[in-house]
């Protein structure tokens, strides 16, 4: 089966669960004893159905998700599976959660996607390169090729991700650029893939938080890295950024 229509279909199967549960009055349940990390049946519900598409399609591959756990841990080819990033978001009615599927080989990040059902669209990344589709039609995805850190647009989640001396780095970073935007979970950066910012931002990631979106990000010509400059499939602090220069630039002021 060729990857882009995997993508299709687990991104359908997936929207299947979240969406007549989004803006709709349901359960939140609470992960933690102490501070708040919400999550809900729309989570679960559609992990399920990604990973039973997963087995039937793939019945070799390891799965590894954020609500049920990991599985065949030993295969050389891991699915790595986040059904909405960005519960926070979900459960106060914004779209910009997603559903993030992303296959690791031995390690790296060979393909995966970002799928938003609200606003019907895809962003998705194969061996072929990254794609688009939903309002306004199909495209392949570009990064923006800017050469100077102080023309950016930064995206990142909350600033409040950021404590301590890591707190710092990040302040050095926003006041370097020219647009920041908060509140933005996947969807930021979704956006460095489709050209509209430049950089993505955030602390603590778990693999699930942006396994699925490395090929995107860098089938449409961008780099992603953690903030000391290797791989990010395992998650850490991370920066997506739109161009070799830009992320370069920043990586720079990061580390003052």
């Amino acid at each position: 089966m060729a990857m882009a229509e995997f993508m299709r279909r687990l991104a359908a199967a997936a929207a299947n669960e979240t969406l007549p549960r989004f803006r709709a009055a349901g359960a939140v349940s609470n992960k933690h004893a102490a501070g708040f990390d919400p999550v809900t049946e729309a989570d679960r519900e559609a992990e399920r159905v990604i990973r039973d598409l997963i087995r039937a399609e793939f019945p070799d591959d390891g799965i590894l998700g954020e609500e049920h756990g990991g599985e065949k841990q030993d295969s050389d080819r891991i699915w790595v599976i986040d059904p909405i990033d960005g519960t926070r978001a979900f459960i106060s009615g914004v779209p910009v959660w997603g559903t993030l599927v992303g296959l690791t080989v031995r390690g790296k990040a060979v393909c995966g996607m970002m799928s938003q059902p609200f606003t019907g669209e895809l962003y998705y990344g194969t061996e072929e390169g990254a794609f688009y589709e939903g309002p306004g039609g199909p495209r392949r995805l570009a990064t923006r090729r800017l050469t100077r850190l102080s023309d950016a647009t930064l995206f990142t989640t909350t600033p409040a991700l950021f404590s301590g001396a890591l707190r710092a780095r990040y302040d050095r970073l926003e006041a370097a650029v020219r647009l920041a935007r908060y509140g933005t979970d996947c969807y930021g950066f979704a956006m460095v893939a489709a050209g509209h910012a430049d950089l993505a931002v955030d602390a603590g990631l778990q693999s699930y938080d942006i396994v699925g979106l490395i090929p995107v990000i860098e089938g449409a010509g961008g780099v992603v890295s953690t903030w000391e400059g290797g791989p990010a499939e395992n998650g850490g602090d991370i920066i997506a950024a739109a161009s070799p220069q830009i992320h370069a630039q920043a990586l720079a002021m990061i580390r003052g």
